[in-house]
């Protein structure tokens, strides 16, 4: 299982950096207003630059996804595997719906830390 925080640094660009099971406990009792959402999306699919929604972690369950920052590093999740959302601002990140067929998402809304 990877879990992979993607945020906006002071350069204002995103950035990587892995999150430990302990720390994902942690991040995970922040939880947030909003809606859970359990989204479906159609692979393969391309979202150019964007920043997240909202401070939120995404549960792959079903395919796989491929992000990139701007300085060319990608980061490939499958089912299992956590995405923390929290590039609010700056240039944001690339996503990647890799393969065919459906790919699913749980999205959770986090408070600020």
């Amino acid at each position: 299982m990877q879990i992979v925080r993607v945020f906006a640094g002071d350069d204002g660009e995103s950035h990587f950096e892995d999150v430990t099971p302990e720390e994902m406990v942690a991040i995970a009792k922040r939880l947030g207003e909003g809606d859970i959402q359990l989204n479906a999306r159609q692979s393969p699919s391309f979202s150019d630059y964007h920043t997240a929604p909202r401070r939120q972690y995404v549960l792959h369950l079903l395919g796989t996804a491929e992000y990139e920052t701007a300085d060319g590093t990608k980061r490939r999740l499958g089912p299992g595997d956590i995405l923390v959302a929290e590039d609010l601002s700056g240039h944001g990140h690339i996503a990647r719906g890799l393969g065919e067929g459906q790919r699913y998402i749980l999205a959770v809304p986090l408070a600020e830390a």
